[in-house]
């Protein structure tokens, strides 16, 4: 198959031609004079034409097979939510201080994958560990396709190092839970009663400056029937904070539903695994050896030190790669 019969079907797939139509909506939009009135809904459309334009210009200009390979794996994030901002929540299993650490080091690993890709990193909520590390930590990534990245990462994730805590210099295995939700728009009806949510106030332990530390401006909301509990310090007003956390609530209740859905789906091909404790989906071996492993797909990396210093794309790619020839699978049957 040449570059244009690659093109023409990678045209169908990246769904080109509704594309270029959206961006002339939108223009259309940004050229009646009340557009600005509301910026924040300004921004978002001025976003969205600036992400189009640039996947309609690298479809136009692709020239050699490289251009094609790119635009085969953005044809990947093809999920209704891929394209929306992600929310990345880390929690540091049983083990202390040793699974603290290493649950800081996965949101060291992920900020730095985020700034290779120019994305977006913000801090949302952070419980410090007793002697270093995180307990756990929530964080906003924004740009385009954030999610459709990082739902690769969701589930345990497990470390076998010499551990830096220990006299003795033994080796010790830690684990750490990933969970990655996207960022839902405001038009995504998720219900939510008042009978239901128990929200409560406490005093920011991050930045923020010195109000932020002395009053209760953190919100945390806990949603009775799921168990799901959330929690806001990123911004001063606790009104904020609310609206934050009440947000990630209702992205981890609409991923609630996408998984119970997926499960169906999977069940029918006998292939679901769920991400608990032990059942881990990467491991990431410092000694007696170097080497990183993703259990779902078998990728592998031979430079543990390139990973945790933000080197995913190939283990992300890999996992798309998967999830798109299952969902293939599944429709042909």
């Amino acid at each position: 198959m040449n570059i244009n019969e690659h093109k023409q079907q990678l045209s169908q797939l990246l769904k080109i031609d509704q594309k270029r139509q959206r961006v002339i909506e939108i223009q259309e939009l940004m050229n009646k004079p009340d557009f600005w009135q509301d910026q924040k809904k300004a921004q978002e459309l001025s976003q969205e034409m600036s992400d189009l334009g640039k996947i309609i210009a690298d479809f136009d200009n692709a020239q050699s097979e490289d251009d094609i390979k790119k635009l085969n794996d953005l044809a990947l994030f093809s999920g209704e939510y891929d394209s929306a901002n992600a929310i990345i929540s880390i929690y540091a299993g049983a083990g202390g201080t040793e699974a603290q650490d290493w649950a800081e080091i996965l949101s060291n690993m992920y900020r730095k994958w985020t700034e290779k890709k120019g994305l977006k990193f913000v801090e949302i909520e952070k419980s410090e560990g007793s002697e270093a590390g995180i307990k756990s930590a929530t964080y906003q990534i924004t740009g385009f396709n954030a999610f459709g990245w990082l739902k690769s990462e969701s589930g345990v994730h497990r470390l076998v190092r010499i551990s830096p805590f220990d006299a003795d210099k033994s080796r010790h295995t830690s684990f750490a839970l990933v969970d990655t939700i996207p960022e839902i728009k405001k038009d995504i009806e998720i219900q939510l009663e008042d009978k239901d949510l128990e929200i409560s106030t406490f005093r920011s332990g991050g930045a923020g400056g010195q109000n932020v530390n002395k009053v209760s401006t953190a919100v945390r909301v806990k949603h009775i029937p799921s168990g799901f509990v959330v929690s806001s310090q990123r911004e001063r007003s606790q009104a904020q904070n609310k609206e934050i956390a009440l947000k990630i609530l209702k992205s981890k209740l609409l991923k609630k539903q996408l998984s119970e859905n997926e499960k169906k789906t999977q069940d029918l091909r006998g292939e679901f695994h769920s991400p608990e404790w032990g059942s881990q989906i990467r491991s990431y071996v410092l000694m007696p050896y170097q080497l990183v492993k993703d259990h779902r797909t078998g990728y592998e990396s031979k430079d543990p030190e390139a990973v945790l210093n933000g080197q995913l794309d190939g283990f992300m790619v890999e996992y798309l790669k998967k999830i798109t020839n299952n969902k293939s699978q599944i429709t042909n049957k």
